[in-house]
C-alpha cells in the first residue's frame, strides 16, 4: 500500500484498498480472541492466588470461559465461509406460496424473523420492495442484507419454508399450513457486472403502492424494470427517489442475472455427474411448527429445536451453522 504509483491506476487502487480491508476485517476477530484468552488467562491466575473471597472471581471467570467458548464456536463456523461469494452482501426475497392471507402473513413473519437476526449481528438492512397482501402480510418482499459474510451465512436460507399453526384469521380456530419461498442470491461486484444491452430493458415508472410516506405515495417514484431476453421483473418503491429506486433494481437485477448464469453452470455439471438436485414447491427445507406442539426442523440437517418462539425472534444461529457444517461434509 506503500507503493508511490499505487494512485497511477485508480481503479486497482481501490480494489487493492477493499482487500486490504476485507483482510482486516479477517484478522480482527482472531486478534480480539487472543486478548480474551489473555484476559482469561489473567483471571484465572488472580483467582487461583485469591485465598479467601475469591467466589466473585471464579463466577466472573466462569462467565468469560463461556463467552470465550462461544467466540471460538463463532469462528470455526466462519471458517465454513470459504466459498467464493460468502465475504458478499446478500439480496433475500421472500414469497408468499398457497394459503392466500395465511402465506402472506408468513412472509410478514419471516421478515421480521430476518431482521430480528441482521439486527443481532450487526447487518445493515435495506428493503428494496414488498408488495402488500390483500388482508394482511406480505405478497412478497427484497430485502438487502450487508455485512461481511452476509450471503455466507443466508445461503442456507433458500428454500421453501413451511408453516403450521392454528389461523388467527380463521373464526373457526383451525389449523393451517402455509408456504413461503426464499431465495438468496450473493450482490455481485462491481468488477463482474453483467454486460446489460439498455435495448433489452423496459423500465416502467409508477406510484407506490407500499409503505414510505406521503411523499413515496403521491409520486411515480417506483421502478419496474423487466429484462426482456430472460423475463426477469425487479421492482423496487421504497425510496423517495425514482432514481434511488431505478439504482437499486438495477442492481438487483444484475445480482439476478449473475446468479442465473451460476445456477445454470452448476445445473449442467450436475447433469453431468448424474446428480439431481432439484427444488421444488413443496419439498420445504424447514418447518415451524406451533401447534398441536412446537417445533422447528430442518429437514436437510436433521436439527431441529422446540422454541418456536425464539427462533422467530431471529434466533436462527444454529441452524445457519448445522447447514454449514452439514454443506461442508458434503464437499
Amino acid at each position: 500500500m506503500a507503493a508511490p504509483d499505487l494512485w497511477n491506476d485508480a481503479a486497482a487502487a481501490q480494489a487493492a484498498l477493499q482487500r486490504l480491508s476485507r483482510l482486516k476485517e479477517e484478522v480482527a476477530p482472531v486478534r480480539s480472541l487472543q486478548d480474551a484468552i489473555r484476559d482469561v488467562e489473567q483471571l484465572a491466575e488472580m483467582a487461583a492466588e485469591e485465598a479467601d473471597g475469591g467466589a466473585d472471581l471464579e463466577a466472573e471467570l466462569a462467565n468469560s470461559v463461556t463467552k470465550l467458548q462461544s467466540e471460538v464456536e463463532r469462528l470455526e463456523t466462519e471458517v465454513l465461509l470459504s466459498g467464493e461469494y460468502d465475504g458478499r452482501n446478500a439480496l433475500v426475497e421472500i414469497n408468499a406460496g398457497a394459503g392466500g392471507t395465511e402465506s402472506c402473513d408468513w412472509v410478514q413473519m419471516l421478515l421480521r424473523m430476518y431482521l430480528r437476526w441482521a439486527q443481532d449481528h450487526g447487518y445493515a438492512v435495506e428493503i428494496a420492495d414488498e408488495q402488500p397482501g390483500e388482508v394482511a402480510g406480505l405478497k412478497s418482499v427484497v430485502f438487502e442484507v450487508r455485512g461481511r459474510n452476509a450471503y455466507g451465512y443466508l445461503q442456507g436460507e433458500r428454500g421453501v419454508h413451511r408453516l403450521v399453526r392454528i389461523s388467527p384469521f380463521d373464526a373457526a380456530k383451525r389449523r393451517h399450513t402455509s408456504f413461503a419461498s426464499v431465495d438468496v442470491i450473493p450482490e455481485v461486484d462491481e468488477a463482474e457486472e453483467v454486460s446489460i444491452n439498455p435495448d433489452d430493458l423496459r423500465i416502467d415508472t409508477y406510484r407506490s403502492s407500499g409503505a414510505g410516506g406521503q411523499h413515496v405515495n403521491k409520486t411515480d417514484s417506483a421502478v419496474r424494470i423487466t429484462h426482456l431476453p430472460t423475463g426477469i421483473v425487479v421492482t423496487c418503491q421504497n425510496e423517495r427517489s425514482q432514481h434511488k429506486n431505478r439504482a437499486m433494481a438495477l442492481k438487483v437485477l444484475q445480482a439476478r442475472l449473475m446468479e442465473r448464469e451460476r445456477r445454470a453452470s452448476e445445473a449442467k455439471l450436475n447433469e453431468l455427474r448424474g446428480e439431481q438436485q432439484a427444488i421444488e414447491w413443496g419439498n420445504q427445507i424447514r418447518s415451524y411448527v406451533f401447534q398441536p406442539y412446537t417445533l422447528v426442523k430442518d429437514h436437510r440437517t436433521g436439527y431441529e429445536t422446540g422454541d418456536v418462539i425464539r427462533t422467530m425472534d431471529g434466533a436462527i444461529d444454529p441452524f445457519l451453522q448445522a447447514y454449514l457444517q452439514w454443506q461442508g461434509g458434503k464437499k
